[in-house]
This record gives structure tokens, sequence and C-alpha cells, in this order.
């Protein structure tokens, strides 16, 4: 019986260094940090931080719309005109997708993310989901977010 109980501290050392293992492993997975940059962009159009969510787009994003040009569109269209002061949304799970165009004749960009956002709105002309594909590449450093533009 002794020799047993001694055997109980080593497993409950091995059980929290294995628990810690894992939690670092996800929260350094390519994955998770991609979603991270997906709920950091939402939450600052969330808020109506639309200068900070431009920040997070990526550079070919970017060239789409100057960042004045970006919060006007993003505060008229989602807040004026639906008649709402912010919204609720959720992020699916991560696909990861070996070649991704934003658009065609773009260059494949490599080791991309997928994720559905729906945002949820409830305002003047009730209660409604806007359902998007959003695409999260690492640039350098920094994961960044991208749009659909293929017709």
């Amino acid at each position: 019986m002794k020799s047993s109980a001694k055997w109980i501290p080593i497993v409950g050392v091995l059980a929290v260094i294995l628990a810690v293992s894992i939690f670092i492993y996800i929260q350094t997975s390519p994955s998770h940090q991609a979603k991270e940059a997906v709920e950091a962009f939402y939450t600052f159009e969330q808020e109506g931080k639309f200068s900070d969510s431009w920040e997070l787009l990526h550079p070919l994003m970017k060239d789409k719309f100057s960042v004045g040009h970006y919060i006007q569109d993003r505060a008229h269209v989602f807040m004026n005109h639906f008649g709402v002061e912010t919204f609720t949304f959720t992020i699916g799970d991560a696909k990861k997708l070996k070649d991704w165009k934003m658009e065609k004749g773009a260059k494949p960009l490599q080791n991309v993310y997928s994720f559905t956002v729906i945002q949820t709105f409830k305002g003047k002309y009730g209660h409604f989901d806007l359902h998007q594909n959003v695409y999260v590449v690492k640039s350098k450093d920094n994961w960044q977010v991208m749009w659909d533009y293929k017709k």
C-alpha cells in the first residue's frame, strides 16, 4: 500500500504537465490564432471601431477601399440602414485551405483558414442574420482577414 501511494503525486504532476501542454498547443495552433483574428475583427466591428477592424484586413483588402471609405460605409450600411446600434456574431469551425484566391486572376495564397461568420442584427427591419465566409491568412507575423470577391 505504501509503494502505490508514492505514485499518486507523480501521476498528479504528469497530469498537470499534460493539461498545460495541451492548453499551450491549442492556444498556439494556427487555426486557433486565425480564429482569434476573426474574433478581434468582428469585436471591433461590433463596437463600431471600424478603423481598428480595417487594420486587421489583409493588404489586398485594403487596396479595395481606403480606411476613411471603409469607416463611412460600414457605419452607414450596417448601423444606419439596418437601424441597429450593434450586433452579435458567431464564428464557425476552421477549415484549412491549401490554395485560395481572393478573386479571379489573383495569386493563390497558402495556408488559409476559412470561417463562416453569422452576424445577428435586431433593428427597425426586424431580426435577421447575415452569413459570410471569412478567410484568414498569415502575412508576416499577423493573421489578416479577407473576403471572397470571385464572381
